[in-house]
């Protein structure tokens, strides 16, 4: 016999898009549904929304006919809160505004049966000063969907200290029922995901307006370097600009960190009526109102007027023999370009090129190169035990250790070495240019060109000028860049540059998180994966990279800022004193087998 069906009958406050999304998740799952919408039009959007996405399910055989007809006939839309009386459930969608929220939970609280749930769906506003405005803050709630409701798998369910623990459980269950991970947190503005993802929008945002780097150059370098869906400014015009402000607003007034303080740009384009897409123009301009089409504006880049200006390059010299400096060589020699390895002895500059032979190798197992290219890429390649290599060559590429002194000797070397007019580059993620380029008499052709790890696949390179850096040294990169197939941002001289100083700051947060008790590892991890699309969680990263890399760039990051928020999070300081720095050592946020 089958189990009774928690929470029958489902009411949805509000279909605007969330609403909607909601009630075809719950009429899927064999819930009745009373979804209750004061403007008509609203409500017959919604009706429509779900009979052509049944519709399509149907012709993509995921469900019958006869089911389709089933889940139409759950869903019933009224204009008043009245009917929601019989519900047992009622989840509350509508404007993002503490008034509205709080007049329509006092008027659900008289009306709904004694026994009933009611759940809100902010994101920003405090769930535990919602609840106190009823008769039975014991069963009140969060209930934080993400849009599209219907594809994403994440659900908060966020408890108040006034929710009891049986309506927290049957919540949860249900949403499990749902087919979504359903994820246990405390009441605080943003919860887990849009507690750290509003962070580094807002600090996207503040980027864009001190005009550190071009919209396109910000949101190319986090899809890029970071893998993301998609870029800043480009999902604070999907969120919209207004709904980010409002939460921002309130993560704010809790957490007092100014890296919650809204940029200013985002109280200007609101006001300015400028809400992102729904509006037709926010950071970028689109088609029409609604549309994603993205169309050119007085910001959109020109195109280039052809290839030129910059100083030829036929031969390329990197100094280093590590994972970075190898891969490095490998897209240079791929690309054509006579490479000349040098490392710290022969030796060492010999072991470095067999490992990019080794690399080209398993490109060919894997069909992406042939062999004629992988032996052609491989002769391109020189190893020198000494600098000294480099006095031909017209690009040199410094690939060492994340050291000042050692990075500003190697260029001193180079300056003596390096003819005149070539190019000097330096790889390093978090140190100033300017200070590498001022141990050479020549700093105008001094330069940052940040590879990512792995070099051979990722497609970014940050391309870093100085006050002193030449135009020609710039233009001479990013022909370069064309050339090897990376994408080349952008970005003045300072920590971080683009993706570090965007990337950082939203892991230190999720250490603060952790540190304080408010979620778990797992659960931040789950929640940013599954609720921001990211290809991994901020402690799978935090891993990957390793602790003592991680610490030592917030720690840049924060002398050079000064902001308080910025500080390295304790919990972070102390794993690395203790030596567990990640997958490296087989224990950091998690442990791991040791090979």
């Amino acid at each position: 016999m089958d189990r009774p069906r928690p929470f029958p009958t489902v009411a949805i406050i509000g279909l605007g898009t969330m609403g909607t999304g909601i009630a075809e998740v719950v009429a899927r799952a064999g819930h009745e549904v009373v979804g209750i919408e004061i403007d008509d039009a609203a409500a017959q959007r919604a009706v429509a929304a779900l009979e052509n996405s049944t519709a399509r399910a149907v012709q993509r055989e995921r469900i019958t006919e006869s089911e389709r007809g089933d889940i139409l006939a759950r869903f019933r839309t009224f204009p008043d809160l009245q009917a929601a009386a019989d519900a047992d459930l009622v989840i509350e969608v509508v404007t993002e505004h503490f008034e509205i929220k709080r007049e329509v939970l006092t008027a659900l609280d008289a009306i709904v049966k004694p026994g009933a749930v009611l759940a809100t769906g902010t994101n920003a506003l405090s769930v535990t000063e919602l609840a106190s405005h009823t008769s039975r803050p014991d069963r009140v709630l969060g209930l934080h969907f993400f849009a599209p409701a219907p594809a994403m798998k994440l659900v908060e369910v966020v408890s108040t200290v006034l929710t009891s623990p049986e309506t927290t459980d049957a919540v949860t269950e249900l949403v499990r029922s749902f087919g979504k991970q359903p994820v246990a947190v405390g009441d605080r503005p943003g919860f887990i995901a849009d507690g750290l993802l509003f962070g580094y929008l807002n600090q996207a945002a503040a980027m864009y307006e001190a005009r550190y780097a071009t919209r396109e150059d910000i949101d190319a370098a986090m899809r890029l370097g970071c893998g993301l869906p998609m870029g800043p400014l480009a999902l604070l015009d999907l969120i919209g600009i207004d709904t980010a402000q409002t939460v921002l607003e309130a993560m704010y007034q809790a957490s007092r960190d100014r890296l919650h303080a809204p940029a200013p740009v985002l109280k200007q384009l609101t006001a300015a009526g400028l809400k992102g897409r729904k509006a037709g123009r926010g950071f970028y301009t689109y088609e029409a109102p609604g549309s994603a089409t993205v169309v050119p504006d007085a910001e959109t880049p020109a195109e280039a007027a052809g290839a030129g200006g910059g100083r030829p390059v036929r031969s390329v010299g990197v100094a280093g023999s590590g994972t970075m400096a190898t891969g490095i060589a490998e897209v240079f020699a791929k690309a054509g370009y006579e490479v000349v390895l040098a490392a710290r002895g022969q030796e060492k500059a010999d072991k470095a090129i067999a490992a990019l032979a080794k690399s080209l190798d398993r490109s060919v197992a894997k069909g992406r190169l042939g062999q004629e290219q992988r032996d052609a890429a491989v002769a391109r390649v020189t190893a020198a035990g000494s600098l000294d290599a480099f006095a031909d060559v017209d690009l040199a590429v410094e690939a060492v250790a994340e050291d000042l002194p050692v990075k500003q000797q190697l260029f001193a070397t180079l300056d003596k070495v390096c003819k005149p007019g070539a190019v000097l580059a330096t790889t390093t993620s978090s140190l100033p240019v300017v200070a590498v380029a001022t141990a050479t008499t020549r700093p105008r052709d001094v330069i940052g060109m940040h590879f990512f790890n792995p070099a051979p696949a990722m497609k970014l390179v940050e391309v870093v000028c100085t006050v002193l850096t030449a135009e020609d040294v710039r233009a001479t990169v990013h022909e370069v860049c064309g050339r090897i197939r990376k994408h080349a941002v952008d970005c003045g001289d300072r920590a971080g540059f683009i993706v570090n100083a965007l990337l950082f700051p939203y892991l230190n947060n999720a250490v603060k998180m952790v540190q304080e008790h408010y979620a778990t590892v797992e659960d931040i991890d789950s929640a940013m994966k599954l609720g921001g699309g990211y290809p991994m969680g901020p402690f799978e990263l935090l891993d990957v990279v390793g602790l003592d890399v991680s610490l030592a760039i917030e720690q840049v990051l924060h002398r050079e800022f000064r902001d308080p928020g910025l500080a390295p999070a304790p919990l972070l300081e102390h794993l690395v004193s203790a030596g567990c720095l990640g997958r490296k050592t087989g224990r950091g946020f998690r442990e791991y087998a040791r090979r």
